[in-house]
């Protein structure tokens, strides 16, 4: 893996904007086309190895969680746990999620795994690909995700509820709308009838015992791009249990598992050191060089790195209350201070693609970069 610097395209804001991508910048730029970062194939084929790899263990993961009744190290709520082996053991579908990988060249780590709400998921399936028919259109990319999501969306028609399939996110983020309106674009590329609808404004109507949209249509199939840790913590989502339509919900409850960073603990255990692992446990155990993450954090908050027992970086954040797990530390490759993650999508059971997020510090947070990528 090589970072190599180039100028960026000239118009390369009107280029991104003109595929629909409204929040490459704030103040400084999200989308970084100065560097791109070059992969060999043989360096492909062990990112996607280890996808594949790291899916099946995840898979085998839940169900030793739900076969072990370990929910409290999950900080999930019992109440919501009968939901949660219904959408396990129906085999509710999901479409997607990102593994987070440390490559320094040699070894091939899982940091976490976005399993629920994974985002950049337009930026590593469409940005980066119109970015290298620009750039070097003999070139390629790890990157079929687009194929793929509208191939899963086709496969997964049959087995959604009668009705339309509702797409929902928050009022206030573009980037989250962004994401689901790609989703959703794909799905209509899948001949599925489909709906927007802001979370803000799915109603519950108490007489038929079901979420409806705002013109009191039912939800009988809905994606959303909001975490379920936010859900089961508000009394919105208790009509969950209660819904007579037993609305499909994409990604599926299920995914609260992998989704939570006590995943990583529990992989190590039934996976004790597995190539593509690191150490992981729920207090500090033998670690001497390690990050303690929250349980449910997002974006890198309240993350602290210590190395000999001493703090080298730490973020502010809300959380932290949940729980923490504490993880060996791998040494990111260092690009004169720019330090990459590769993001692996798992999309339809199969590794898909990959986009680079890099950030100049060791944890990367919401003020990363997402930088193309192709192979040489």
């Amino acid at each position: 893996m090589q970072r190599i610097s180039i100028t960026p395209r000239p118009n390369w804001q009107q280029a991104v904007e003109n595929v629909g991508f409204g929040f490459h910048s704030s103040n400084t730029p999200y989308w970084d086309e100065s560097a791109y970062y070059q992969f060999t194939m043989d360096e492909v084929l062990l990112i996607e190895n280890a996808t594949n790899q790291l899916w099946e263990m995840c898979i085998n993961a839940v169900q030793y969680v739900i076969d072990k009744k370990l929910y409290d190290k999950f900080f999930i709520p019992q109440w919501f746990v009968p939901h949660i082996e219904k959408s396990w053991d129906e085999d509710h579908a999901s479409i997607y999620g990102r593994f987070d990988l440390g490559y320094d060249g040699t070894q091939l780590k899982m940091l976490e795994f976005n399993a629920d709400t994974p985002t950049s998921l337009f930026e590593a399936g469409i940005i980066q690909w119109y970015w290298l028919q620009d750039f070097n259109k003999d070139k390629d990319q790890f990157n079929s995700i687009h194929d793929k999501l509208v191939d899963t969306w086709k496969y997964l028609k049959e087995y959604l509820h009668a009705g339309k399939l509702h797409f929902t996110c928050i009022k206030q983020s573009l980037e989250d709308l962004t994401t689901v309106e790609y989703l959703r674009d794909c799905a209509i590329q899948a001949g599925m009838d489909t709906k927007l609808i802001y979370i803000d404004d799915i109603g519950w109507n108490a007489e038929l015992q079901a979420f409806v949209d705002r013109e009191e249509e039912q939800i009988k199939n809905i994606f959303k791009l909001y975490p379920y840790e936010w859900l089961v913590h508000e009394d919105f989502g208790k009509n969950i249990l209660q819904d007579k339509n037993n609305a499909l919900w994409i990604e599926p409850s299920w995914k609260m598992i992998l989704s939570n960073k006590a995943i990583l603990p529990i992989l190590w255990q039934l996976y004790p050191n597995h190539p593509h692992l690191l150490k992981s446990y729920f207090n500090k155990g033998d670690l001497t060089d390690y990050v303690k993450k929250p349980l449910l954090s997002r974006e890198g908050a309240n993350v602290e790195i210590i190395k000999g027992n001493h703090t080298i970086e730490k973020t502010a954040g809300d959380y932290g209350e949940e729980g923490y797990v504490y993880q060996e530390l791998i040494n990111l490759p260092n690009f004169n201070n720019n330090y990459p993650i590769i993001g692996s999508w798992v999309i339809g059971q199969e590794a898909a693609g990959i986009g680079i997020r890099e950030s100049n510090t060791l944890i990367t947070n919401n003020t990363s970069r997402f930088i193309p990528h192709l192979i040489a």
